[in-house]
């Protein structure tokens, strides 16, 4: 299994535009970035490629790591920038249609907040796409997609409903876990699910510090220090006890905003585009 950073950033990346601050002054004296989050799995063993989150920098992400398209997408939530990257579709993915139409697997609970399942949304949002198909996903019950074994698991991203992911190759047993968009409290049952992994991608945005300056302070606090920056995202500290709550062999921050200072932002644990791990 290999696996490809294509987006390590959050909603706005780094360097934000317009902004020069100092975080986002050293990624581009670095020649770094973090684009909108999304994630490329390729099974080694059938050629086939997986997309978790279809970021709105789908093109410069594909250009700039010369990847192959994805066979099947995963979408975790309907945030922009986890979502929008589908419109790239047309004219690129399957052939409309057809049976080769791309498959896009999302949770199939309907989110009371807007009356659709995040495979509802898709389907509703694309609906003049015919290069893909959606697949609805109970979370819990393992799919297939590529070859390699799937589960999405409800994690805590209020308001909307938000899925994190387990990806198991079947014949070697290598593990990818995603906590997806998240607070540190995530569920029990999804924790068992995303435990053990070889590689764990754990939301992190902000260190905890930073909670003084959000409206709604932090939460999930743990020994005097906040897990959770508001109650989306984790902070650094919090995804750094995930990754050690989860047991995870190895693990990178993503979803990471240019607030930190450059010190913070680029430590060896979080992750930068276009990193690669084999698994």
């Amino acid at each position: 299994m290999r696996v490809t950073l294509l987006g390590t950033g959050d909603t706005t990346g780094t360097p934000t535009v317009g902004c020069g601050c100092d975080t986002c002054t050293a990624a581009r004296e670095r020649g770094v970035e973090r684009s909108r989050f999304s994630v490329h799995v390729e099974n080694e063993r059938t050629g086939e490629a997986l997309l978790i989150d279809a970021s709105p920098d789908f093109r410069q992400q594909f250009l700039a790591r010369e990847v192959p398209l994805p066979d099947a997408v995963v979408v975790s939530h309907i945030h922009f920038d986890h979502i929008d990257g589908l419109g790239n579709a047309y004219r690129l993915f399957g052939r409309p249609g057809t049976d080769d139409a791309v498959p896009v697997h999302a949770a199939d609970e309907t989110d009371s907040r807007t009356g659709e399942s995040v495979a509802g949304t898709v389907a509703s949002k694309f609906d003049y796409l015919d290069a893909i198909a959606p697949r609805p996903e109970s979370p819990f019950e393992q799919f297939s997609a590529c070859g390699l074994e799937v589960t999405l698991v409800p994690v805590d991203h209020p308001p909307l409903l938000c899925y994190g992911l387990r990806i198991e190759d079947p014949e070697t047993g290598a593990a990818l876990a995603l906590s997806g968009d998240t607070s540190y409290d995530v569920p029990k049952r999804s924790r068992e699910v995303l435990s053990g992994a070889d590689l764990l991608l754990a939301d992190g945005i902000v260190p905890a510090r930073f909670c003084e300056h959000h409206p709604l302070g932090g939460s999930d606090v743990r020994d005097g220090v906040p897990h959770t920056f508001g109650t989306k995202h984790m902070t650094f500290e919090g995804a750094r006890a995930l990754a050690d709550d989860l047991d995870a062999a190895d693990y990178r921050l993503v979803h990471v905003s240019h607030f930190p200072t450059p010190e913070e932002a680029f430590g060896d644990d979080l992750a930068v585009d276009g990193e690669r791990f084999v698994l």
